[in-house]
């Protein structure tokens, strides 16, 4: 996944007015990035279990598991990314998400 190198990696106040313009519904929008950031976490740690998992052996110690520098390397890079919350956030910010309006229920 790539991930936008202008996002911030700290929380930012949001304006509400900001967050509903798009939908004219500030829940609906929180539930609209709610929804992309729970996709991007779930993309984010399948990348990430896929890399690590090229390191892993079934005859690993403990000391062999601790000193395996380029794992430790590639999970620093994964920490410091900003949440998947920001992402989804700024993604919404800019119509970058897709997201459309199911049928009505009981019509």
């Amino acid at each position: 996944m790539e991930i936008k190198k202008n996002i911030p990696n700290n929380t930012i106040t949001r304006k509400l007015n900001e967050l509903d313009s798009q939908t004219g519904n500030i829940y609906e929008s929180i539930n609209i990035i709610a929804r992309r950031a729970n996709q991007i976490s779930s993309e984010l740690k399948t990348e990430l279990n896929r890399k690590l998992a090229d390191f892993s052996s079934p005859t690993d110690t403990m000391e062999e598991t601790f000193e395996n520098r380029e794992q430790i390397e590639i999970s620093r890079y994964y920490e410091r990314l900003p949440k998947p919350v920001i992402i989804a956030t700024e993604e919404f910010l800019d119509d970058e998400v897709y997201y459309r309006h199911g049928e009505a229920q009981g019509k």
